[in-house]
Parts: C-alpha cells; sequence; structure tokens
C-alpha cells in the first residue's frame, strides 16, 4: 500500500509482533517500484485463488497487510467466502495473516482524523500497534442494564473495532468501588487495552465456560471458530489484538472514580463516556435478569442510586481535567436521537462516523425484535417502558431511594399513576 509516509515492505526498520520486519520506503522508490509491487502481489494472489491455496503461512508471509487488502478490493463475495472456507486449518501465523487482509478491506477509503479531535492518525500504520500505532481507545462506564449493549455493539460496527466486552464478567454480580478488588480491577482494563492477556489467568479462565466473554467481539470469536484450541491463548490473544487500529471497552462493574487512573496514563490515551439510566428504568429491565434479584448490588435501589451520585460527582471532576476525553450522556438522550448523540460521541472519541455505523443505527432504532438482551429496538420508547411494567408503589419506593440521584441527573418524579403512564420523566441536568 502506498501510505502518505511511503510504502510498506517487509525487509528492515520497523519490526511486526511476529518479528516481521515493515520499512517505510523513501517517495523516490515509491515512484519506481510500487506499480510493480502491486501488480506483483495481484498476480500471485489471482495464482493462489485458482489454486484454492488463497492463504497459507508460506505465502503471504513476506507479503505487508496493507498492500494485499488492496488487492483483494475487487474481489467478489463468492471469492471472499472460497477464500475463507479454504483456510480452517490455518496455524495461528495464518488466522492473524487472515486477519490482516480483513482490517485492510474494512479500513478501505476510510477517513482518518488527521489532527481532528485531538487525534493525529493520517494513515492505518499511525494505529496499528503491530507497527508502532496507537489506537484509538473508546471506554463506555455504566452499570447493569443501562443501555451499554446497545451503546457497545454501535461502537463495534465501527471498521476494524477490537471490542473488551464487560472484561471484568469474572468478578460475578458486584460493583467495585474501592479496594479489596480495585486495584487488580483496574489493572486488567489496563492490560487488556494494552493487548497484554499474559497475566491475565483468571479472566482467561472464565472465558471457555462463559463464551459470551468473546462472542461479542465478532472479529476475534471469527477467529475462534476457525481455530478454537488458539481462542484463550495469551499469546495468540497478544498478537491478534495488536492488528486493530480501534478498540473499544465497555465496563459495567467499576465505578467512574476509579477511571481516573486509566484516563490519567498517557500510554493508553483513553477516551471515556458515562452512561447513565433513570433508576426506574434500569430496576425495571433487571426484573427480567435471573442473576440480579438477591444481589444487593443489582436489585437493590439504594446502592445503585448511591453508585449514581458518586459517578456525578466524578463525572463533574473528570470533565474539568478531561474536557476533550470524557462526558456523560443519559441512555434516554441517545435513544430519543440515536444519529445526533452517537455522532457527538465518535466526536469525542476520534472515530468516523462511518457508514456502517450509520447502517446499524438504520437497522437496530426503528423496531422491537428478539428478547431482552436484543440491541434491535424501537429506540425512542424503549428506556420508558417502566412507567407501564411497574406499579406505582414500586417506582414510588424507588423514588424515595433515589431522590438526590434523580434530582442531580435531571429524571422527574411521577406524582400518581396516572401522571406516572403518560408523563414525560426527562428534565435538564447539568455538570457545572
Amino acid at each position: 500500500m502506498v501510505a502518505r509516509q511511503g510504502l510498506l515492505c517487509p525487509t528492515d526498520r520497523r519490526r511486526g509482533l511476529d518479528g516481521r520486519k515493515w520499512v517505510v520506503l523513501p517517495h523516490a522508490l515509491q515512484r519506481v517500484g510500487a506499480l510493480g509491487l502491486l501488480l506483483a502481489c495481484s498476480l500471485c494472489l489471482l495464482l493462489l485463488a485458482v489454486s484454492h491455496r488463497l492463504v497459507t503461512s508460506n505465502a503471504l508471509e513476506r507479503t505487508p497487510f496493507l498492500a494485499i487488502g488492496r488487492t483483494i478490493q475487487s474481489w467478489s463475495s463468492a471469492e471472499l467466502e472460497a477464500w475463507a472456507g479454504a483456510n480452517r486449518s490455518l496455524d495461528m501465523e495464518g488466522v492473524i495473516q487472515q486477519q490482516r487482509l480483513v482490517i485492510a478491506e474494512e479500513m478501505s477509503g476510510y477517513r482518518y482524523p488527521a489532527g481532528k479531535n485531538n487525534v493525529s492518525a493520517r494513515a492505518l500504520s499511525d494505529l496499528v500497534p503491530e507497527l508502532g500505532g496507537q489506537p484509538v481507545r473508546s471506554v463506555i462506564v455504566t452499570t447493569w442494564r443501562s443501555g451499554s449493549t446497545f451503546l457497545g455493539d454501535v461502537l463495534h460496527a465501527h471498521p476494524a473495532n477490537f471490542y473488551h466486552y464487560e472484561p471484568l464478567l469474572h468478578l460475578d454480580i458486584v460493583q467495585v468501588r474501592g479496594e479489596p478488588l480495585a486495584h487488580g480491577a483496574v489493572g486488567t482494563l489496563r492490560d487488556l487495552l494494552h493487548c497484554n492477556y499474559t497475566n491475565q489467568k483468571e479472566y482467561l479462565d472464565y472465558g471457555p465456560d462463559h463464551t459470551w466473554l468473546f462472542s461479542h467481539n465478532t472479529r476475534l470469536w471469527d477467529a475462534c471458530q476457525r481455530r478454537p484450541d488458539l481462542c484463550w491463548r495469551p499469546r495468540f490473544l497478544n498478537a491478534f489484538c495488536r492488528l486493530f487500529p480501534f478498540q473499544s471497552m465497555k465496563v459495567v462493574r467499576l465505578r467512574l472514580r476509579l477511571m481516573e487512573e486509566l484516563l490519567a496514563d498517557p500510554s493508553l490515551n483513553i477516551r471515556v463516556a458515562l452512561l447513565v439510566r433513570d433508576p426506574r428504568g434500569t430496576l425495571q429491565s433487571r426484573l427480567h435478569r435471573d442473576w440480579c434479584p438477591g444481589k444487593p448490588d443489582c436489585s437493590d435501589p439504594k446502592h445503585l442510586c448511591k453508585d449514581l451520585v458518586s459517578d456525578y460527582s466524578a463525572a463533574v471532576r473528570l470533565s474539568k481535567l478531561y474536557p476533550g476525553r470524557f462526558r456523560a450522556m443519559r441512555y434516554e438522550d441517545l435513544s430519543v436521537e440515536p444519529y445526533k448523540k452517537v455522532q457527538e460521541l465518535f466526536d469525542l472519541f476520534g472515530l468516523d462516523f462511518h457508514p456502517a455505523v450509520q447502517e446499524f443505527l438504520d437497522t437496530h432504532t426503528k423496531v422491537d425484535v428478539g428478547g431482552v438482551s436484543s440491541t434491535y429496538r424501537n429506540s425512542k420508547s424503549a428506556p420508558f417502558h417502566w412507567r407501564q411494567d411497574l406499579s406505582h408503589d414500586r417506582v414510588h419506593k424507588i423514588q424515595h431511594d433515589c431522590r438526590e440521584a434523580m434530582k442531580i441527573w435531571g429524571y422527574l418524579p411521577a406524582m400518581s399513576i396516572r401522571h406516572q403512564r403518560e408523563f414525560n420523566p426527562l428534565g435538564n441536568y447539568s455538570l457545572h
């Protein structure tokens, strides 16, 4: 691929995690050799396609994934399916090389920030850790049943995104507010955002019996389906994660004030969004989950609303310290105006409001399909089901326990059963 800085080739100067070297050739050599190299790569790949040996570790070991990605843009969907089907017995390097091709294809024509939103990247190599780049890292902090599955999937619809789905799942139904869990929990998040799975034994031991830990990360899970024996190995995960220019993470078990340590880490340069929801809606949604009742951190309104108050105080602080890398958002506002709010959030994160993201919103915000965990929702009505589903006595109890939390986040009380069924519960709030 001819990048603005030069042509990436596997010769010397720049070394990837797998030991192969990369160099950025000067522009004079680009003019002489770029066309020849691309034609040669295209011819080799065409011959491989005909022989049904399109991707082997030996054949592609010497070909940079950025260049290969350009040559496959013209392939038909049938050719791509044949290519994938012929390579289910790849070794680890073959799986990783295959993912390089997919990333290059997904990033074809991508609009790089080039300084916008304080992200300087102008080419894929600026964002790929394997090539010495720094990925764009986006983190959602919230709690259970507050809209994070939907927003997490919106982020994952972005091209070439590696999704760390609820990385503290192994802690069970608890909220991390301080020690003895805080140090280990924050360390886990830091390691995963650095693509370092080496010391995450508890996290990885949890995964094989709880596959949703990885299955929400569809790009990783596709690779796991091809080589299940590689899926939970730190060496493979370290290398695979380092291919991706974008990382997203949603965290539902760690309170916001503990994220300040990661926001202050210049090696991560993360962007963080706090997602909050009306406690009446959150608690109504939790009634449908069998893992919640009897767990105080999940079922007790007082615990939930104390966390909302704590998160508000932290949000006020972080919005002043990191105005370009932190913001708070209500789930209800996101649901009522999904396109506007997602675009605002992507501006904060330094992400392109890509057609793939817009397509996701087109297909996931207009109709109710699936069960309680589905992200196909009529987004304008989904946050407000509690008005019909909860008794007024239950609502009155939640409002009593959550008076302060509701006031600071701009949620208005229901005054009677009739009022509850019809009113707009959204007022104003401010972090100033």
